[in-house]
């Protein structure tokens, strides 16, 4: 068998996460989050459409954790993100996580949008 390193591009992996914090990177930051190729930054939830549209053009798809379980998100939040061809993709933020790890190592063009567990 043989084996390889993954080798992640501009953007930084999920390396872990738990009561009300994610560590990215080797940093850890608290509270609700993005991450992509464009950084890390705080992100204020569902109702907070802006830094989510700003990726309209950059990513094929976004992946939304909703805290430690799946959950509905807004049907004007998806509507909003699909009308700018933002492929959306919602599950529990620890699937979240590593469903954007994998194909942050295939080098896909991908975002992720979380709630803390």
């Amino acid at each position: 068998m043989r084996l390889n390193e993954v080798v992640y591009s501009d953007a930084k992996p999920v390396e872990g996460y738990g009561p009300g914090f994610f560590r990215i990177g080797g940093e850890v930051f608290e509270g609700p989050m993005i991450a992509g190729t464009s950084g890390v930054s705080a992100w204020q939830g569902f109702d907070d459409h802006a830094p989510l549209l700003a990726l309209a053009g950059k990513i094929d798809i976004l992946f939304i954790g909703t805290g430690a379980e799946i959950a509905h998100i807004p049907a004007d939040l998806r509507s909003t993100l699909e009308d700018a061809g933002i492929g959306v993709d919602v599950m529990s933020s620890p699937a979240a996580a590593r469903t954007y790890n994998v194909l942050l190592s295939e080098g896909r063009r991908i975002a992720l949008a979380m709630i803390p567990v």
